[in-house]
């Protein structure tokens, strides 16, 4: 079977939630009333109020706390390797830093996604995502995207407008010379596909529970269930980590045959993502720790 050298980075932006639509495994969120978590706490955290706007509100899940003992690795990177088969297909880089001469307190998660080797001498893929969020609350504020895949080049744009319930994108077609604009309802507070890698990693996850929070990448609000499965060890050539192993699923939606993903996390405070797969239809492509760069 002949595979597309772009499939082979895609899912880079599936695996580590580095920039599609939404990972898979997440479901969309209901127009009325708050959603539940399955499988959470007994006494769930009762849901955030959703911000006034002139449409329809979506209401925010209920959603779990961060552990107080967790801080944003603030001037570090994580570098990954990706691997299809036998082949290395792509690297991956995640970074936090506080942003400069920005009133207020947040910081910037930068995500890159780049095609190696072969791949790349057949599809030249440099992505990069770039996400500000409240480190207090985890609640987006924007997010950019620049993709450049082939011939394809896209740059997105998308603010989190809290006080009008509204999540704006404006996107550029730079091959095709097309713009689009669209506005779509959030709640009080949303995580992007960016942010939500850290998100996570402020969790308890606790094995045998589910962790939901809403979800928003310039269209629709969706609910991602996060299911922690097992405690294990993962070998990388960063070194060998004990782990936490979750896995983002869909009880439905057109999202829910698509593939599958995984996240090992280190069992330790820091919870630094050192490995995560994605199981697609064309074959499995999994991404291993480098090393941790300090700034």
């Amino acid at each position: 079977m002949r595979v597309k050298p772009s499939k082979l980075v895609a899912p880079l932006a599936l695996v580590i939630a580095l920039g599609s639509a939404s990972w898979p495994g997440a479901v969309r969120a209901e127009k009325s009333g708050p959603a539940q978590q399955a499988k959470v706490t007994p006494t769930p955290t009762p849901p955030a109020a959703a911000a006034p706007s002139t449409g329809p509100v979506i209401a925010a899940p209920s959603i779990a706390k961060p552990r107080p003992e967790y801080s944003l690795p603030v001037g570090q990177t994580y570098v990954y390797a990706g691997i299809w088969r036998v082949f290395n297909s792509g690297t991956a880089s995640l970074s936090v830093e506080k942003v400069q001469n920005q009133p207020g307190t947040e910081v910037r998660i930068t995500g890159t996604a780049n095609a190696t080797g072969t791949t790349a001498l057949l599809y030249k893929v440099q992505n990069r995502y770039e996400s500000l969020l409240d480190p207090a609350t985890f609640c987006s504020q924007s997010v950019s995207r620049r993709i450049h895949e082939g011939f394809r080049r896209v740059d997105t744009g998308i603010a989190f407008d809290y006080a009008r319930g509204r999540a704006v994108l404006d996107q550029k077609n730079l091959k095709k010379k097309e713009s689009k604009h669209e506005e779509h309802p959030i709640p009080s507070c949303v995580t992007d596909v960016l942010s939500a890698i850290y998100y996570v990693a402020s969790l308890p996850l606790e094995t045998g529970k589910v962790y939901s929070f809403p979800l928003n990448d310039g269209g629709e609000t969706i609910t991602v269930n996060v299911h922690v499965e097992a405690r294990e060890q993962v070998k990388t050539p960063a070194g060998t980590f004990a782990a936490i192993r979750v896995q983002p699923e869909a009880a439905s939606g057109p999202l829910k045959e698509k593939g599958k993903i995984w996240i090992w996390y280190s069992d330790d405070a820091a919870r630094i993502p050192v490995q995560a797969r994605a199981h697609m239809y064309w074959g499995t492509l999994t991404f291993t720790l480098l090393r941790v760069d300090h700034k």
